[in-house]
């Protein structure tokens, strides 16, 4: 049997009642991502059970392992310690969403390129040995005297290299918008335009250099067609009016976005403390998504 179209839909909603047809729409256009958490910062210090154990309990519904934490999901794991990493996730019903990695392709020396290249195929058969989606990369600026546009092209191509690798793994390389000059937005699209790799996308970051005029749609508009993961921040600076949050996630909505939007706040916390801020995220992630 066939799936019905969107078009198929909306014919067959066309004769139902007014109120009825409302709440379908409505459904419709409702938000289809969840929120997850980036163990940087909040939950750095926390290990890997404890982590998992404070994510179910307040509702963030995915994890984005950074490394260097202490959640110890690194590259240097055995098969075994994989296996392992893979049921822990799997018995707390929260997703292994992938790996933050610090691979970075902007270096005038290739052979550290090179170096970064490799470790980010490291992150990749990880990610694919513990059932995760992605491994994210950042750009981390051009480096003094370089001309930006070769720079964009350079990334682009040492993304091409990663992509090949994940495509091959069954997982995704998200470009994190990061970096002084890469997070311009018509940068990073210069990139991603240098790569053209299907299993390469962006990871949204939500930078100030993301705001024109207290908005950042035309920004969402230039990285759009990517945008396979995406890094949120204070969402207080909502109420403060210094990121557009609300905006965002209408924005999300519009393009069908089904994944995670990923608390990342630079404080770290202790437990208890960590798990009220965290409780405290989820109904302000609401309130924004929902109201």
């Amino acid at each position: 049997m066939s799936t019905p179209s969107r078009r198929d839909f909306l014919a067959a909603t066309a004769a139902l009642p007014v109120a009825l047809q409302s709440r379908l729409a409505a459904a419709d256009t409702a938000a289809k991502f969840k929120l997850g958490v980036v163990t940087y910062n909040v939950p750095k210090d926390w290990d890997l059970p404890t982590l998992l154990k404070v994510c179910k309990e307040v509702g963030v519904a995915a994890v984005e392992c950074r490394t260097t934490h202490k959640h110890g999901v690194e590259p240097a794991l055995t098969a075994a310690q994989r296996a392992d990493v893979k049921k822990q996730f799997a018995d707390s019903g929260v997703v292994f969403w992938g790996c933050g990695s610090v691979c970075e392709f902007h270096a005038a020396d290739p052979a550290v390129v090179k170096k970064n290249v490799e470790e980010c195929k490291a992150f990749v058969g990880l990610v694919k040995d513990i059932g995760g989606k992605g491994v994210k990369i950042r750009p981390n600026g051009v480096p003094k005297d370089a001309d930006p546009q070769k720079t964009f092209e350079q990334i682009g191509k040492a993304l091409v290299e990663c992509g090949k690798a994940a495509a091959d793994a069954g997982v995704e390389i998200w470009v994190e918008v990061h970096g002084a000059v890469t997070q311009v937005p018509k940068n990073m699209k210069a990139i991603m335009d240098a790569c053209g790799h299907p299993a390469v996308g962006v990871c949204w970051n939500s930078n100030a250099a993301d705001i024109e005029n207290k908005s950042v749609k035309a920004a969402f508009e230039l990285l759009k067609p990517w945008v396979k993961s995406c890094h949120i921040n204070d969402l207080e600076n909502d109420e403060k009016g210094t990121y557009p949050y609300r905006e965002l996630f209408g924005l999300l909505r519009g393009i069908g976005y089904d994944r995670y939007t990923l608390c990342e706040v630079g404080k770290a916390y202790p437990v208890a403390e960590g798990t009220e801020y965290l409780r405290k995220y989820r109904a302000t992630w609401d309130k924004l998504v929902n109201g």
